[in-house]
């Protein structure tokens, strides 16, 4: 299976690539991101790309694909709506049109994010734009899209985050993580499980285009 992750360099992207990397079923990696993700291996291209609203210049790159798993997003604390909604929806949406358009049999995996609003109608700013995005991708035609919607995610395998306070909050979490995912086996899931999960769906399918971390923790052991 030959993947392209975007967004590498992120703490979700990172666990993506890393589990691609150790996986027998992904033969070939491309990574396009703004900057290096710090991972040196044979199976791995890079592509530094700072243009997520064009592809002109790298879409000789991203044919004869199968799989995507679009890894790239920002927080929305303290974004206004309109600059959210320009990297979480216009540059995802950006990048499925020209993957679709290259590589029509692929299979696209998105990470959204747990209580994400698909009405579009919420109260809440990042749902309801993370809905936007979830319902858009679903009227791209590729093979099959799938969404995932992790709750908390521990970062596994070295994998952290960009994000100072994160990085604290991850640290002081990781003695307690066994003892979380018993507790709030709905809630909680890692990176390592994310990687897998999105193998495992890319190569195999599932019966539900909607992946919430029950389903993300299942198809992760499902691929071990």
């Amino acid at each position: 299976m030959k993947v392209v992750i975007f967004g590498a360099s992120g703490m979700i992207g990172q666990g993506v690539l890393h589990e691609c990397l150790d996986s027998e079923k992904v033969t070939s990696v491309v990574a396009v991101g703004r900057s290096p993700c710090g991972f040196d291996d044979e199976k791995l291209a890079e592509i530094l790309h700072d243009d997520f609203a064009n592809y002109g210049s790298i879409e000789d790159r991203l044919e004869g694909l199968d799989s995507c798993f679009f890894c790239l997003g920002v927080s929305s604390a303290g974004m206004r709506e309109e600059d959210y909604r320009r990297i979480t929806l216009d540059f995802t949406v950006h990048a499925a049109e020209t993957l679709s358009r290259l590589n029509p049999e692929m299979v696209f995996c998105y990470v959204s994010g747990a209580g994400t609003d698909s009405s579009e109608k919420g109260r809440s700013m990042w749902a309801r734009v993370k809905g936007m995005t979830e319902n858009r991708l679903l009227e791209i035609p590729f093979k099959a899209v799938y969404l995932f919607r992790p709750g908390y995610i521990q970062p596994m395998k070295g994998v952290r985050s960009k994000t100072r306070l994160y990085q604290v909050t991850y640290a002081v979490l990781a003695p307690l993580y066994p003892v979380l995912k018993i507790l709030f086996p709905n809630l909680v899931t890692s990176t390592e499980k994310v990687g897998r999960a999105m193998i495992r769906v890319a190569d195999v399918g599932y019966a539900k285009p909607i992946l919430e971390t029950p389903d993300i923790n299942a198809v992760a052991s499902d691929s071990i």
